[in-house]
């Protein structure tokens, strides 16, 4: 008897087809699209609000440390640290680990906490109903046992 083996193309079809695959892609997929709503969130409401104190962009802030700093771009001079770039970036961070924790991470705990405590209801009230089935049948027992021994003793 010869076993068949399966196909390089069969077994990377059964690894692409697991829910685990499927399921981290369309998270990246949403991640993605996602990225895309926070950075104009970032861009159209916080980089404005932002430039009410200083400069639009954020990319703009900079320091210099070796000067002499002059020009932008490709045509600057000097050594600059760009801390409007990194708060910029730190921002985009911010907003989007907050959505993320408030829209997403946080409903489905409470929503698994839920699930958790409605399951531990149900086990423990199947277990009172068992515990007093079990009594029950303790007492019928009992009473059997008492029945038999008073039948015994009056012959």
């Amino acid at each position: 008897m010869s076993e068949k083996k399966p196909s390089v193309l069969e077994g990377f079809k059964a690894f692409l087809m697991r829910g685990n695959v499927v399921d981290l892609a369309v998270a990246v997929v949403i991640g993605a699209a996602f990225t895309n709503i926070v950075n104009s969130v970032v861009k159209g409401i916080i980089n404005p609000l932002v430039g009410t104190i200083g400069t639009k962009n954020l990319d703009g802030y900079s320091s210099c440390i070796k000067g002499p700093c002059t020009g932008t771009g490709d045509s600057a001079t000097g050594v600059r640290i760009l801390w409007g770039s990194v708060l910029g970036a730190t921002l985009t961070f911010l907003i989007t680990a907050a959505v993320v924790y408030f829209l997403m991470v946080l409903p489905m705990s409470k929503y698994l906490a839920r699930m958790e405590a409605r399951r531990k209801a149900k086990e423990g009230t199947h277990e009172v109903i068992e515990v007093t089935e079990l009594e029950v049948l303790k007492e019928i027992r009992d009473a059997l046992v008492a029945q038999r021994g008073s039948g015994h003793d009056g012959r």
